[in-house]
């Protein structure tokens, strides 16, 4: 065995399973929703883009870890999906400035310009310690926002990354031009994620792995049932297949409109569904009576409308709505249909997660 992998082994070993280090009230909170039964309270999932918040709860902290655990330590956030800074208001930077637990966004300078550029593109080598060092990463990140919230690992399936590489115009060329070279770059990307799925199945960090790829529109998916059925669906279905065979729960995020996919999401073997957007077409409700007891729901409060511009009576009121249509039962992690955007104010962001702990509590009164 190569000797840093063996170290890493032995790292993460050592570290322990995510039960060890989580409040047991919020471990429990978690798998007993994810078990489709009611625990104490609904638990709250988020993202968040905020520097006020950030300023209230982390004044002055620069490590991103340090500075998102104590922001989802503080508001009372049971699962968080990344570890993240926002840009202070007016700043700028060259950089990406989001960290999905260890994963980069190496492509965000879409070095794919052309489909000759295609033709020539090498996905970047990845190895089995690369994927051992992720992992650990995230163990290690994982034990700063212990114990009152859990780190979720968050990847992707190499779809959303391949289409990242090139742009979306170029990329719907690139299917049809050269479909072959788009299929050996998804595979590429997506032969990443199975060598950090298959470290974390082995290890067992933590019972939930997240992805996330958009593919959908407001209203529409973005890509043909081809498409999806040749480049996505196989891809995702992989990942899953090796969390679930070492009993780790799999929820999907994309935005938009998933509701006439969501079978086909669900047949890949996912047990989770975010953000739920509402503005884009998709009934939380309808998604509960029919897959109340196969997929958790994640998310659902309007981010775009009335997070950001509403009042404090609005998200109140959104969220007794949401926990009215899908929180009986457990099935539900509430939060933002995507993120809390940077234009949300303080009073809405506290009195969001403040109304979740407030109404989200079991006998359900909303």
């Amino acid at each position: 065995m190569n000797p840093e992998v063996a170290r890493l082994r032995q790292a993460i070993t050592d570290l322990g399973p995510a039960e060890r280090v989580v409040d047991p009230a919020v471990y429990r909170r978690i798998l007993t929703a994810a078990s489709f039964e009611e625990p104490d309270r609904v638990p709250i999932w988020d993202f968040i883009d905020s520097w006020p918040i950030y300023q209230r709860f982390a004044p002055g902290e620069t490590d991103p870890t340090q500075a998102t655990a104590k922001v989802f330590n503080g508001l009372g956030i049971d699962l968080c999906r990344s570890v993240y800074i926002p840009l202070a208001p007016g700043a700028q930077s060259e950089q990406p400035h989001v960290e999905f637990s260890g994963a980069t966004r190496w492509w965000v300078d879409k070095p794919i310009k052309t489909l000759d550029d295609l033709r020539n593109y090498q996905v970047p080598e990845y190895t089995e310690e690369q994927a051992w060092q992720w992992v650990h990463h995230h163990v290690v990140a994982r034990d700063v926002f212990a114990p009152e919230t859990l780190l979720v690992p968050c990847d992707g399936v190499g779809f959303h990354g391949a289409y990242g590489l090139m742009g979306l115009e170029l990329f719907s060329y690139a299917l049809y031009d050269c479909p072959a070279e788009v299929e050996r770059i998804v595979e590429g990307l997506n032969h990443h994620a199975v060598l950090r799925a298959k470290v974390f199945a082995e290890m067992k960090p933590g019972p939930i792995f997240f992805y996330g790829d958009d593919i959908a529109y407001k209203q529409r998916p973005m890509f043909s049932p081809e498409v999806m059925h040749r480049l996505f669906y196989p891809n995702l279905k992989r990942l899953c297949d090796i969390l679930n065979a070492a009993g780790i729960m799999v929820p999907f995020h994309t935005d938009g409109y998933i509701m006439d996919i969501a079978d086909d999401l669900l047949d890949t073997g996912i047990r989770g569904l975010n953000p739920i957007e509402p503005l884009a077409g998709n009934d939380i409700g309808e998604l509960k009576r029919r897959y109340g007891d196969r997929l958790v729901l994640i998310g659902n409060i309007d981010c775009s409308q009335t997070l950001p511009l509403g009042s404090v009576e609005d998200v109140r009121r959104a969220v007794r709505e949401c926990l009215r249509a899908a929180g009986h039962g457990g099935g539900l992690f509430i939060g933002s249909s995507s993120e809390i955007v940077p234009a949300t104010p303080v009073e809405n962001i506290l009195a969001f997660y403040e109304a979740c702990h407030e109404y989200g509590t079991y006998p359900l009164n909303v």
